[in-house]
């Protein structure tokens, strides 16, 4: 398809070239002339009549929202007229790069800036705990992955091509366990992750981390952090001042922090958790009888927004009770929500649809201009970073709609991503498996837990007794199989999933079977085992690792790796082990498998599947292991 932009179309003419080639279409002068004029404030509006089309646009962000619609209608070849209005002025997507260990590549934030341009969010983050080089902090990520100031201003050129601004995302308080096990910062912890207030050494790392972080990027905002600082001045603290509130303990270095932030020029915001788990009894952020009086709210420094961070209700009413109690503190806030795939290898769209839904309608009828939708990547980041697509089309139609059109979602996905929608909700069924009640909102994640837990010791197997998980997986397999073949240049994902799915269809259940054959005396199903199913397992799960190892050097960079190949090691050299053992105790080399001659008990002293264990270490051992990896 050949097209012929004209009009107002000057600062945008870079980003249609570069949509050009994912959209299948060709800048011409004798190609079907598309009218483009800018006007502020006006809505989007996008339309065809004959041989004549418009987009009509107020920001730049907003002409590639109106691309992609006029895009999506041409092929039709009917005449056709679009106006959407905006909701936010801000809305965006944080991903983490820290936490998760994966660091995504440039190549994969601008492929993901492409698809958010025609989404039209306008905003990205790369959540950073140390992902980025200070040079005056040699420590400071070292042996992980980061960016350099190059990377991180190539990433923010491109993006400001299409209207989207890049803010720095850090930590300035605690969620610096990574930083903080380096020697040379020992002086400046009060405990393994959390920063001492009040030391000297504490601001001069700050104010090192806040100018590298904001160095790189056209925009004077910045996040900086400090959130879920669960022992605050219980620490060295404690020792060095006494026992000091919470809630003073924060204002006295947010304080100190923006000082150094104004010094820079920069305007900050913060997650606002910990003033609201000072003011609860039982330190929990989402406490509704927490008393946020008027007088303590108005001793926080100003300066700073409040960013409102909840993924968890699935009732308005809540959503909108918070963004009440949070404009106490003298301003809107900012709503961070969240697409749930941090549990493991799975998606739950569930979970994220029934708590954005309510959310997003809470932040338009309260006022709220600003959100975004936070991407963690806990313990490891088994899931690939693209399975979030389908969140960031979700925000983007709540974005320019007051309410969601949930046919025009799939439409728009399909276009956007050139994905197949029904393939990618069918990614949830990974942990949606029999005995989840439909929609997962108990965020059960047995995908994880079943992958990495021990054949012989299974900590889990007492809680999935009785379900055919096998058979699901099983099913599960032939669908991303097919899923593969029809998802476009994102295919790849479904290819990994059908890996994932092919292991768990044996390794979910086998526990259960070798244990049940050794108490039973089934020599002949023992000898099967180990030398016909165990060996199967062992050759899926290595498929499975070159199938992952492949995606993660093109989307990730290296390092990071390192942890997701010590489960892979741990969890085939567990096999061997366990095929050794088997064949010694028939060989009558043992006497008994000792692991097999403990009373399994379930995980967490309830029947049936346990929600949302995520620790490695937790689900690898009932020993101590190093960390959570």
């Amino acid at each position: 398809m050949k097209l012929f932009f004209q009009g107002d179309v000057q600062e945008c003419i870079d980003g249609i070239q570069i949509l050009s080639c994912d959209f299948n279409y060709e800048l011409s002068e004798k190609g079907f002339k598309v009218q483009v004029e800018k006007s502020e404030g006006s809505p989007i509006y996008v339309a065809k009549k004959g041989d004549k089309a418009i987009i009509r646009y107020s920001e730049k962000i907003h002409f590639f929202r109106g691309l992609g619609l006029f895009l999506e209608q041409i092929i039709h070849n009917k005449d056709f007229e679009i106006i959407e209005k905006p909701q936010f002025t801000t809305n965006g997507v944080m991903f983490d790069v820290s936490q998760s260990n994966a660091v995504m590549r440039v190549n994969t934030v601008k492929d993901y800036i492409k698809r958010m341009a025609v989404m039209g969010l306008n905003m990205l983050m790369l959540y950073a705990e140390d992902s980025y080089e200070v040079k005056e902090q040699p420590y400071y990520g070292y042996m992980r992955s980061k960016y350099t100031y190059d990377e991180l201003k190539e990433c923010d050129d491109f993006a400001y091509i299409f209207g989207i601004e890049m803010i720095p995302c850090v930590q300035t308080l605690a969620h610096l366990a990574d930083v903080l096990r380096w020697q040379v910062y020992w002086d400046m912890r009060d405990d393994d992750e959390t920063l001492l207030v009040g030391e000297e050494k504490t601001y001069k790392f700050i104010e090192d981390v806040i100018a590298a972080a904001s160095r790189p990027f056209r925009s004077k905002r910045i996040h900086i952090g400090m959130d879920e600082a669960w022992k605050l001045g219980l620490g060295e603290y404690l020792q060095k001042h006494g026992y000091t509130k919470k809630f003073d303990i924060m204002n006295e270095h947010l304080k100190r922090v923006l000082n150094i932030v104004k010094k820079h020029g920069l305007e900050p915001m913060i997650w606002s958790d910990m003033y609201f788990r000072a003011a609860s009894e039982n330190g929990d952020y989402y406490d509704e009888k927490a008393e946020i009086t008027q007088e303590l709210a108005d001793t926080v420094p100003k300066g700073v927004q409040l960013v409102y961070w909840d993924y968890y209700h699935d009732d308005e009413q809540f959503y909108r009770n918070f963004i009440k109690l949070h404009e106490k503190f003298g301003s809107k806030p900012i709503f961070a929500g969240g697409t749930w795939t941090w549990n493991g290898f799975s998606a739950n769209w569930g979970k994220t649809f029934n708590t954005t839904n309510p959310a997003l309608r809470a932040c338009k009828k309260e006022g709220i201009k600003e959100v975004f939708n936070t991407i963690w990547g806990d313990n490891g980041t088994e899931s690939n970073i693209y399975s979030n697509l389908l969140g960031l089309q979700l925000f983007a139609e709540h974005g320019y709609a007051q309410d969601l059109d949930m046919e025009k979602l799939r439409r728009r996905f399909e276009f956007c991503t050139g994905c197949n929608y029904d393939d990618f909700v069918s990614i949830k069924y990974l942990d949606e498996v029999p005995g989840v009640e439909k929609d997962n909102m108990e965020t059960y994640n047995p995908s994880k837990y079943l992958m990495w837990q021990d054949v012989l010791m299974g900590l889990f197997d007492e809680n999935i007794e009785g379900l055919p998980l096998d058979d699901h997986y099983e099913k599960l397999t032939n669908t991303f199989r097919k899923a593969s073949q029809r998802n476009g240049k994102y295919g790849f994902l479904f290819e990994y999933l059908e890996k994932v799915s092919n292991v768990l269809a044996i390794k979910a259940e086998i526990g259960i079977k070798i244990t049940e054959a050794y108490k039973n005396g089934d020599k002949e199903a023992l000898r099967i085992f180990a030398n016909v199913q165990l060996p199967e397992l062992e050759k899926r799960i290595k498929d499975m690792r070159q199938c992952h190892k492949k995606q993660w050097l093109i989307i990730n960079k290296s390092i990071g790796w390192d942890v997701i190949d010590m489960r892979y090691g741990s969890i085939l050299i567990r096999i061997q082990s366990a095929i050794e053992q088997i064949n010694d105790y028939l060989d009558g080399k043992l006497e008994r498998i000792e692991e097999l001659e403990e009373v399994r008990l379930s995980f967490n002293g309830k029947s049936g599947l346990v929600p949302y264990i995520n620790f490695y270490d937790w689900i690898v051992s009932g020993s101590r292991i190093a960390s959570h990896g």
